[in-house]
């Protein structure tokens, strides 16, 4: 079985290039790939292109790319937290894209699946639909979308072994699951890295043939985007 780790993050994004395309997964500040993004704001990366659901915030997760203008284009769903974002947007320093949330998951997954594109009627009549293919379907319009075309693909894991499989945990699932293999290369970061064969097969969300590499990680914040509690009684 082939032993996909390495040693840590700098190992593990070493061939990270100026102006490549990269996804990041995880769903707003859940599962998002902590040390790989801390690494590119570390290597000064820039003119990149990334693909995520959300834009982090203003101090963490990809927000800390934005306050260093790593981030030449982003192609997102929800962006409403981030202050830097929306100045940059607005300033024209920062190239947009915005994307039904459903439409980008599926030209995740279809990249995964080697589709090459799909119809979908999300979006149909409004600016999403510029310039793109459309047709009618049981009496309702659909737009063409092309699955996405990255470089590299960083999903954050909980646990995952030396071979590459990996297990997902509550709402990071949403979007890693998806990214992993969508990309020429995916590095998966995880909490917990374990010998191939420890993880029980009915357990694995992701097959270690999707991932090129996989390292474990450290000093997880995992902070929450929004707190809400209830007023003590």
């Amino acid at each position: 079985m082939i032993n996909k780790k390495v040693q840590n993050v700098g190992e593990a994004l070493h061939d990270i290039k100026d102006g490549m395309t990269i996804m990041l997964g995880g769903f707003g500040l859940c599962g998002i790939p902590e040390n790989s993004i801390a690494e590119l704001v570390k290597k000064g990366t820039t003119n990149l292109t990334c693909i995520s659901n959300n834009a982090g915030v203003d101090d963490f997760g990809l927000g800390l790319l934005l306050q260093k203008k790593q981030i030449k284009k982003m192609i997102s769903s929800y962006v409403g937290e981030n202050a830097e974002f929306e100045r940059q947007m607005l300033s024209g320093e920062l190239e947009v894209e915005l994307t039904p949330q459903g439409t980008l998951a599926e030209k995740c997954r279809a990249a995964q699946a080697g589709i090459p594109a799909f119809y979908t009627p999300a979006g149909y009549g409004t600016e999403v639909a510029e310039g793109k293919e459309a047709r009618e379907f049981n009496g309702k319009m659909h737009i063409m979308e092309e699955a996405y075309k990255a470089d590299f693909a960083i999903v954050k894991a909980w646990k995952g072994d030396e071979a590459g499989n990996l297990i997902f945990k509550g709402t990071a699932r949403n979007f890693n699951s998806c990214m992993a293999g969508a990309a020429k290369i995916t590095i998966a970061e995880v909490e917990e890295l374990v010998p191939a064969g420890t993880l029980d097969p009915n357990q694995i969300h992701i097959p270690g043939i999707f991932v090129k590499r996989i390292f474990q990680g450290e000093k997880y914040e995992k902070r929450i985007e929004q707190r809400t509690v209830r007023k003590r009684s």
